[in-house]
């Protein structure tokens, strides 16, 4: 199988990359950066490319499966229109062109809470995102809603103390839904879905990520 990644520098694309290159029946992997990946292999083909600009290289994604991981912060990103066009226009770009290109499979990351019809902005995009990719006739769509990632060597402080919050609210019976994901947990979800043989859309909520 052929793979395609974009958001491979993320924390959960990061992850899904290193394991993509352990897989057996993975025998290349595409990413699709916006600067040069540090890591080396021979079945990896990285793409230095300009999102904002897919005629350049949305013929370049053809394959089995798009594993779509790309996202930003709004601090990060400045504004909500700058956060859109990284987590909704990018990679709704990309999908669309893969399916363009017949690649069958969709595996991407939303979020916990995705509801178009929300009003909090984060999730009202998430869930926007979603509702409009499972309208590209992908034969299978898997769209993983994690709750607070677990990314490793984390330095945010905010994110470091939600995890803790939500850990102490975990054990006490409260929110178990949003107990916080190692993001490499995430990441091996995204390959066991890719690799099941499971057509129409599916969208798999929260806790239900690690057995999916």
């Amino acid at each position: 199988m052929k793979a395609l990644v974009i958001g491979a520098t993320g924390a959960v694309g990061k992850d899904l990359v290193e394991q993509l290159l352990n897989e057996d029946c993975f025998e290349r992997v595409d990413v699709f950066v916006r600067r040069e990946v540090q890591i080396t292999s021979s079945k990896l083909v990285p793409h230095v490319v300009d999102f904002d600009h897919p005629e350049g290289w949305a013929k370049l994604l053809t394959g089995d499966v798009l594993f779509s991981c790309l996202g930003t912060t709004i601090k990060a990103a400045g504004s909500q229109d700058a956060q859109w066009k990284v987590d909704y226009t990018y990679q709704f770009e990309a999908a669309k062109a893969a399916r363009a290109n017949g690649v069958g499979t969709l595996v991407l990351v939303s979020s916990i809470g995705a509801n178009a019809k929300s009003k909090v902005f984060y999730t009202m995009m998430k869930g926007q995102l979603d509702e409009d990719v499972q309208k590209l006739g992908f034969p299978s769509v898997f769209i993983l809603r994690p709750p607070s990632l677990i990314r490793k060597g984390s330095d945010r402080f905010g994110e470091k103390a939600g995890v803790t919050i939500l850990k102490g609210l975990n054990a006490i019976g409260l929110m178990r839904s949003w107990k916080p994901m190692p993001t490499e947990d995430v990441a091996a979800a995204m390959i066991r879905l890719a690799k099941a043989d499971m057509s129409g859309n599916h969208i798999i909520d929260s806790q239900e990520i690690l057995s999916a």
